[in-house]
């Protein structure tokens, strides 16, 4: 019974620490783009509800594009469909 006391008493203390200390057990490379997860085909302008490109910790430059229905792709930064996208858009921000 006290090893069970202590193990749940060590676990309690170990769960407040990693709060306090700001530790997630979620994984920061879950907002990266890996080579198989990298769309090769247009995606079409008015289904892109909007995009955000990997964190700089991501071994691959890429883009997270979400639809209009909440699903998420990756796609190459580099593409040339994606950059006239995201240069249409920044003009039209720019203008309004």
């Amino acid at each position: 019974m006290k090893v069970f006391s202590l193990a749940l008493l060590i676990l309690l203390l170990a769960a407040l620490w990693t709060r306090s200390q700001g530790i997630s057990f979620r994984s920061p490379y879950g907002a990266c783009c890996y080579k198989e997860m990298v769309v090769r085909q247009k995606i079409p302008a008015f289904l892109i509800r909007s995009y955000q490109k990997t964190p700089s910790h991501c071994s691959r430059k890429a883009v997270r594009v979400e639809l209009l229905k909440g699903k998420k792709f990756c796609v190459d930064a580099e593409v040339g469909w994606f950059q006239q996208y995201q240069r249409q858009k920044e003009s039209t921000s720019a203008s309004t």
